[in-house]
């Protein structure tokens, strides 16, 4: 499990960056009804909620720079914790801004393919 858990961590991680920063409206395929996103202390409920939210950032284009990732097991079989801090650009600032970000992954059989999706979705930037 360890390294399977490992794996599906960094794919997950690697594919979400990779399309927050280039089409922020391709992350709700990640994102179900019942999952939640809180970012900078507002909480967002759903798919529509959470990708209204993502949208909408005052930003036109960004770039994530994972500096660490840690995985832990979840409550239930095969779902995944994941913890990961970075540093982002936004627009043309020059300055990167550090951030922490939380997911909670959980397993679901689609055509007979295990695939993941954010329960839970955690955003903060760090000042200081």
């Amino acid at each position: 499990m360890a390294a399977n858990l490992e794996q599906v961590a960094t794919m997950f991680v690697q594919y979400y960056y990779n399309q927050f920063d280039q089409d922020r409206t391709g992350l709700a395929t990640l994102y179900r009804e019942g999952s939640m996103l809180t970012f900078e202390s507002s909480s967002f409920k759903g798919t529509a909620s959470i990708i209204e939210k993502l949208h909408g950032l005052p930003f036109q284009q960004i770039k994530h720079q994972v500096s660490t990732m840690d995985p832990q097991p979840g409550v239930a079989p095969d779902h995944i914790m994941v913890l990961v801090t970075g540093q982002l650009l936004v627009d043309e600032e020059q300055r990167p801004m550090s951030y922490t970000q939380s997911f909670y992954l959980v397993p679901e059989v689609a055509n007979g393919q295990t695939q993941y999706y954010v329960h839970n979705d955690i955003f903060k930037l760090v000042y200081g």
